[in-house]
């Protein structure tokens, strides 16, 4: 009986720990976002060089989707390495219902900063980042630095002006 009370003891009190983590998930949801745009730009800079051809990372105040072109119309969308997106509700929200584009939504309760803001920038075949008003091989990029917060915390994500370098 007494080790019955012991445990019910002890799980009270663990549930009183762990329950907020369920019901709190700002910190997890702004570690996603960070880890999706930190990949999705990885991915864009690998693509490019492996193509041969430009990729376009279009970074707007709600998502990050990458293209074959600034416009990123229809014919020119970037897949998704894994087949689909993540299918969250905020990126169906932002990025519509095409489940195969390499699109990510920013979820609700994460706040999402870049400087420069909103831009639309490219890789060229050598992974060297561009803007997208930039012709090769002159480029006025000078750098990308995008703050994820949520949960208390701020991460960030930062490109480097001439390298492309992603970290």
């Amino acid at each position: 009986m007494i080790e019955l009370v012991a445990v019910i003891v002890l799980v009270g009190i663990l549930a009183a720990f762990a329950a907020p983590r369920f019901v709190q998930n700002e910190s997890f949801d702004a570690r996603t976002f960070t880890d999706q745009n930190l990949n999705m730009l990885r991915y864009a800079q690998k693509l490019a060089i492996a193509q041969g051809r430009p990729v376009f990372a279009v970074l707007g105040a709600n998502r990050i989707a990458l293209c074959f072109n600034a416009a990123c119309d229809e014919a020119n969308l970037v897949l998704a390495p894994a087949g689909a997106n993540s299918r969250s509700s905020a990126t169906v929200a932002q990025c519509g219902t095409a489940a195969t584009w390499f699109c990510e939504g920013r979820p609700n309760n994460v706040s999402y900063t870049m400087q420069p803001v909103n831009p639309v920038m490219y890789f060229n075949a050598l992974g060297r980042p561009f803007l997208s008003g930039n012709v090769d091989p002159v480029s006025t990029f000078a750098g990308l630095t995008i703050a994820i917060a949520g949960g208390g915390n701020t991460r960030t994500v930062v490109v480097e002006a001439e390298t492309g370098y992603v970290h």
